[in-house]
């Protein structure tokens, strides 16, 4: 399976290959939708992402997840989680969201 990518290396990615050529429709439109969602520079998403990969029930899949929308509110974590098979208790949820705060 494919490492997944932030939305801010995304961004990152896009915004470097502007310089160099016009981007095709689609990829223009990706680089747009990435100028408007990703919210950390890719330093910070990385940052993010290693600290969110040390807790043992949180995989690269979710981590970027987490990253790219940073959630506020237990649900919005529970809604992440929710087609992975991992049943979170309300301390492993409140980790997460500290985490993501102290990285905002």
């Amino acid at each position: 399976m494919p490492e997944p990518v932030p939305l801010s290396k995304v961004k990152d990615l896009l915004t470097e290959e502007t310089t160099r050529r016009t981007l095709p429709r689609e990829a223009a439109l990706a680089h747009q939708h990435s100028e408007l969602f990703a919210r950390l520079s890719d330093e910070a998403t990385a940052k993010l992402i290693e600290e969110l990969r040390t807790l043992p029930f949180v995989d690269a899949a979710v981590a970027v997840k987490i990253a790219d929308i940073l959630p506020q509110y237990p649900e919005e974590i529970r809604l992440l989680f929710s087609k992975e098979r991992v049943p979170l208790d309300e301390e492993q949820v409140g980790r997460l969201l500290e985490i993501v705060a102290h990285h905002r």
